[in-house]
């Protein structure tokens, strides 16, 4: 039976997620995570039509503006995510992280594993589910070509 306090909660994380991704309905999102399907129902009852898991896409080849992971996942977890996303993201792309209140260190490691993937941290907003960490990916066509 879903609690109506884990609906409020999940969301808000939806809000805060579009509002610091800055997502339109004209931009297409990848979404992934254990609750990647809640995510993707969520953001359609807004009207966000264009959003797609990793596992419904065809090509990878940077489509996507924006990236969202959620669910209750490891660090580890959300690194595996953040991988498997990555190839469906644009050169300039943004990415919205629910990081668990429960992992200690798992912001820490999430924020390195960002800044190595070429993306730079501009917020982070805590939740009643944890902690929303937003990235924007800048000049990473550059960082490519030049390795």
């Amino acid at each position: 039976m879903v609690q109506p306090h884990s609906v409020e909660s999940q969301e808000q994380v939806v809000d805060t997620m579009i509002g610091l991704t800055r997502l339109s309905s004209l931009q297409r999102a990848i979404v992934a995570g254990s609750d990647r399907m809640e995510l993707c129902l969520a953001l359609r009852r807004r009207g966000f039509m264009r959003v797609a898991t990793p596992a419904s896409s065809r090509i990878p080849r940077g489509q996507h503006a924006i990236g969202l992971i959620a669910g209750q996942d490891s660090p580890r977890a959300i690194e595996a995510a953040l991988a498997e996303i990555s190839p469906f993201l644009s050169t300039h792309a943004a990415v919205a992280i629910l990081i668990d209140s429960g992992e200690s260190d798992a912001s820490l490691k999430i924020r390195m594993r960002l800044q190595q993937m070429g993306f730079q941290i501009e917020a982070g907003v805590r939740c009643r589910q944890g902690l929303v960490l937003s990235a924007y990916r800048q000049g990473f066509a550059r960082m490519e070509s030049a390795a």
